[in-house]
């Protein structure tokens, strides 16, 4: 199923529940050879600002090949002009990043620099992605096929018969801000350039590139460029402005030219031993080992039922969960700390760019349940950070620090790799540098952020909200987001408690649990609902929770869920079960998504990527309430979860605009991923795992028994339709379970999960027993 202008996939509209389960005609790997990457659709994401991209990428790879269109963060399905094919991409932000040395065959005289001006136009229907591969036939008349490695991208450009076919390299272009650049040609089929860029959302901390581009053949002339000047015949450029090189093959013979373009973050010696990875290696045999590359990480997710869509939205999904975090060391183990020096990793692999106010909610857990062993490095990684730069992160780009988003992030992503088993020889480590983060602030002279409100949360429980404050760093605030900064540091402090108890470090524990109560200082009674506080600690901003300030791309409605560590606690401030139960039914409206869930899902929650405030529902499109669903597992009331997540599930298409807002490095993935096989990390930061309706008959999991030494976990939902949805009762290993959740612990040890549905809801998971219990 190859995706040649998404013909079938470009229809936009409300996609009923019933689609989920729709009767297949067969699965369709099967019917493929068994293929699960036939089953995914790049173009996903590629409209309406879920900012993904098409082009071509292994596994956590370091190097993202894949064509610009104009778009801030690179592809946009609406626009037909590619300015280059270039080599970095992160899935899904939200702010302009990467796209460096977009690479664009032409044919005729170079007569132009900017690539706005050289884009080349392009049908739809002479273009087709898969995991691993990218192709487009340009108006142009040429052919340019993509795939990648680990830490290279590798074109295959088929032009038309010519005396004047052109390959520009643009060193001084790129979706962000090009600080300056280099380039060089060193011989008749290399060229190599060094390129400065900063500039992600409101960033200015720059950070440096090398590459080396190796041509499979000679070319016959060349000419470099530099702002609007092209100097035919010159070898060297340089500076802050536009800068790029130009090739030019004789195609009136051979038509085929082929490349293969190098990344490094160390140095230009870094990009050469990478280069030398694909040394005598064709494209077509690069491609498959792409391909199979894929079809590995892929095949550790095996569903049986559910229609096409279904299967095409859920491997697409975990697709993109595995794009990100990328390989940040060469092949030879070097890589630059955030102290801007060369280190070497030995016995593990560096990775770099952390969207963690994302990723510590859904997509570092899947990674951990899927991918434990690159996970574990991704955590040391993070660990070296700290080491080497002197704090931890919470948005690092490349080499850099950000300091976007707010919040502490960094604490629940590494106490999950510590309840998942991620750290072990680290844990002290870990935890040293935990505790520095969550009861310091980083020094004026860092480029770090931290907990930038902490000397006011410790002294008095929460983080005043000071609109206006100039920043202290570029990036975002603490103070701009008092109110919800409060919730995600109290969020953390418990489940560093949690890790600080299982050390040993019990009077830490006491005090880290001590304040994960702080949640309760910004809970106004008079409204119900959490409020921004001043400095002086007097409630503030307007008193309407659906216009509330201080909350981070979001609203007191939507974060009023967010305490996830003591949802019993917020069900007492509430006013009790029942009255949390009917705010939660009309946060989700919940009586109109029982008539019409999809149609509820789209025109009654919040609709728009962007649409972060002035709201009194959820929005699916971000991350602040991704977890509210799963608050009615311990309201007494479970079946609604799975109404709602059900209802949320039908916004996952198989179009452009299949995405849930922004997927951030797989976030919005990774919880699809997670609500359609019935299991949810519904603590993040601890291993707590809420329970609910698959939407797949049989689900297997292939586990790495080093870390679940069962090797496996099947989730059966026999039956499971639109209709029959409901729990009727779960099963482990054959046991009757009744609580709505299972432990990390338990699943080390489980083989089978169980799940009895049915037409009507059940008295299953409805006792106060059956509830996650709150951390302490």
């Amino acid at each position: 199923m190859r995706w040649t202008r998404c013909l079938r996939v470009c229809a936009v509209g409300a996609v009923a529940v019933s689609a989920l389960f729709s009767p297949s005609a067969g699965d369709a790997a099967e019917s493929n050879g068994g293929r699960l990457t036939d089953l995914v659709n790049p173009f996903i994401g590629t409209q309406n600002e879920g900012n993904t991209f098409p082009g071509a990428a292994v596994p956590f790879g370091m190097v993202q090949l894949s064509p610009d269109t104009g778009h801030s963060t690179g592809y946009d399905y609406t626009q037909h002009r590619i300015r280059g094919f270039s080599l970095v991409h992160l899935s899904g932000v939200g702010c302009a990043i990467g796209g460096d040395l977009p690479v664009l065959p032409t044919t005729g005289d170079v007569t132009e620099t900017d690539y706005a001006k050289y884009a080349a136009t392009f049908r739809h229907a002479d273009e087709q992605a898969s995991p691993g591969y990218y192709r487009v036939r340009l108006d142009s008349g040429v052919e340019a096929e993509l795939t990648a490695t680990a830490r290279t991208g590798v074109q295959r450009y088929t032009f038309p018969a010519t005396h004047t076919a052109n390959v520009l390299l643009n060193a001084g272009q790129a979706l962000h801000k090009n600080v300056s650049s280099s380039v060089e040609i060193l011989d008749d089929r290399t060229v190599r350039t060094q390129i400065t860029g900063s500039g992600f959302c409101r960033s200015t901390r720059p950070y440096t590139l090398y590459t080396v581009t190796r041509f499979n053949r000679p070319f016959t002339r060349h000419g470099t460029w530099y702002q609007d000047s092209i100097t035919p015949g010159a070898t060297k450029s340089s500076g802050p402005g536009r800068n790029g090189a130009y090739v030019t093959f004789d195609t009136t013979g051979d038509r085929t030219v082929e490349a293969t373009t190098a990344l490094s973050y160390v140095d230009a010696h870094g990009a050469d031993v990478n280069l030398a990875t694909t040394q005598g290696r064709s494209f077509d045999g690069l491609r498959e080992d792409a391909r199979r590359a894929w079809e590995d990480r892929l095949d550790g997710v095996r569903v049986q039922g559910g229609g096409d869509t279904l299967r095409t939205t859920f491997y697409s999904s975990l697709y993109r969960s595995f794009l990100a975090p990328n390989i940040g060391s060469d092949a030879d183990g070097r890589y630059t700390g955030w102290d801007q020096r060369i280190h070497r990793a030995r016995g593990f692999t560096y990775y770099q760019n952390w969207s963690l106010w994302d990723t510590y909610r859904t997509q570092c857990q899947l990674l951990g349940l899927l991918a434990p062993r690159e996970a574990r490095d991704m955590a040391i990684s993070v660990l070296r950070i700290d080491e080497e730069g002197g704090w931890l992160p919470k948005w690092g780009y490349g080499t850099v620090e950000t300091n976007i988003m707010s919040g502490d992030p960094v604490t629940p992503y590494l106490t999950n790799a510590h309840q998942q088993g991620l750290l072990k020889g680290y844990e002290e480590r870990a935890y040293r540098a935990l505790r520095k983060n969550a009861d310091g602030v980083p020094p004026a002279d860092t480029m770090y952020v931290g907990r930038e409100a902490n000397h006011e949360y410790i002294a008095h429980g929460f983080a005043p909200y000071i609109k206006g404050r100039p920043y202290a760093k570029p990036g975002d605030s603490d103070y701009h987001h008092g109110a919800s900064v409060t919730l995600e540091y109290a969020l953390s402090d418990a489940m560093l408690a949690q890790m600080a108890r299982d050390l040993g470090h019990h009077a830490d524990a006491a005090r880290y649990a001590a304040r994960s109560r702080n949640y309760r200082n910004i809970f106004d009674a008079s409204t119900g609902f959490f409020r921004a506080r001043d400095a002086s600690g007097a409630f503030t901003g307007q008193a309407d929770p659906a216009r509330s300030e201080g909350f981070h791309e979001g609203t007191a409605w939507q974060y009023q869920w967010l305490v996830p560590q003591d949802l019993r606690g917020l069900i007492g401030l509430l006013g009790g079960e029942k009255a949390a139960n009917d705010r939660l039914d009309a946060f989700f409206a919940y009586d109109r998504l029982l008539k019409d869930p999809a149609g509820t899902a789209r025109r009654v929650w919040v609709n728009g990527p962007y649409a972060y405030y002035n709201a009194d529902k959820y929005n699916p499109q971000n991350e602040p309430d991704l977890i509210a669903p799963y608050t009615y597992l311990s309201t007494g009331q479970p079946w609604k979860t799975t109404d709602v997540v059900h209802a949320a599930l039908t916004l996952f298409t198989d179009g452009p605009t299949g995405m849930t807002g922004n997927d951030d490095l797989g976030t919005m993935s990774a919880w699809n991923v997670f609500s359609s096989i019935g299991l949810f990390p519904v603590q993040p930061g601890y291993g707590t795992w809420g329970l609910s309706t698959p939407v797949f008959d049989r689900v297997d999991l292939v586990l790495d028994p080093a870390y679940y030494p069962r090797g496996g976990l099947t989730i059966t939902a026999p039956g499971t339709s639109d209709r029959d949805r409901y729990v009727q009762s779960v099963g482990i290993d054959g046991a009757d379970y009744d609580r709505t959740y299972v432990t990390t612990d338990t699943l080390r040890r489980l083989g089978t999960l169980e799940y009895t549905v049915g037409a009507r809801p059940s008295g299953w998971g409805t006792a106060p027993a059956a509830a996650p219990p709150p951390l302490k």
